[in-house]
């Protein structure tokens, strides 16, 4: 009732899943990785066994097709179940069994495995597949490719209800505490797939980092422009010095990461999203 797709980057040590569904919370049921270790997607009757399973096979040195067999021996219902793994090597393997509801199958090609089930057809892999191989900038944004490309195809002959990715890296989680990266769900949503592009462009804007060449200096119009936005949201009341003000201001809005503390610039996506966001 899935179509997903698991998917590493070796060079950036990265590991991922995307997944879309006709069935809510998507994200709470297919996706598991481990940075260094691998991926799995396990879905049709999941056994959501598989994904800690999996992972702890894969952290013992099992390859992918090694640890899918050995997932699927000792269970009784793996005709029903449709599981895709990526292993710390960059080998997939994917399977579906022979009582998936139709459309059902898979790919695999180098550090890829796409699979999924009541599909609208074959096309819907297929369209995932040339998105990801095609698609350019790093992991997170070939994965969330490949999906909305297998949405646009047909995706989940059902209709569309809930969206996931889920990708780790080494120390990628906030403040570098653990591996989990990427952690968006839409549980519920008419139209999930874009909407979990909507949530990637916030990642992006909240936690990547512009290069020096766009970081726009407080002066002239940036500067009256973000002046504005003080004066309007009330931060420049009472004679409030303008450093603290800004400080404030952008510490509430959460972008500590993207501006000077000492008011000499701000990221330029950011102003943007700023003067978008309260129409100055």
């Amino acid at each position: 009732m899935t179509f997903s797709i698991v998917a590493c980057d070796l060079k950036e040590k990265i590991w991922g899943v995307a997944v879309a569904s006709k069935f809510p919370a998507v994200g709470a049921v297919v996706p598991w990785a481990q940075a260094g270790c691998g991926a799995v997607a396990t879905q049709s009757f999941a056994n959501t066994a598989f994904g800690p399973g999996g992972l702890e096979m894969l952290s013992n040195g099992m390859s992918a097709k090694e640890t899918l067999a050995a997932l699927l021996r000792n269970d009784h219902e793996r005709n029903l179940r449709q599981v895709g793994v990526v292993d710390g090597k960059g080998r997939a393997a994917t399977f579906t069994g022979e009582g998936c509801f139709p459309w059902a199958g898979g790919v695999t090609g180098k550090g890829y495995a796409i699979q999924g089930n009541i599909l609208a057809g074959a096309k819907v892999v297929a369209a995932m597949e040339k998105a990801f191989l095609a698609g350019r900038g790093g992991l997170p944004s070939r994965l969330f490719a490949a999906l909305l490309a297998g949405d646009r195809a047909g995706g989940d002959r059902r209709g569309r209800q809930s969206a996931a990715i889920y990708v780790v890296k080494p120390k990628g989680g906030y403040g570098g505490y653990n591996d989990r990266w990427l952690d968006y769900r839409v549980d519920d949503h008419e139209d999930p797939v874009p909407r979990l592009g909507e949530l990637l462009e916030l990642h992006r804007l909240y936690f990547d980092k512009s290069s020096e060449k766009e970081r726009v200096p407080l002066k002239g119009k940036a500067l009256e422009q973000v002046t504005a936005i003080l004066k309007r949201e009330g931060y420049l009341k009472k004679q409030l010095a303008f450093l603290d003000a800004f400080n404030a201001f952008i510490g509430n809005e959460n972008f500590e990461e993207r501006a000077d503390p000492n008011g000499l610039w701000i990221d330029k996506p950011v102003l943007n999203y700023l003067n978008k966001k309260f129409s100055i």
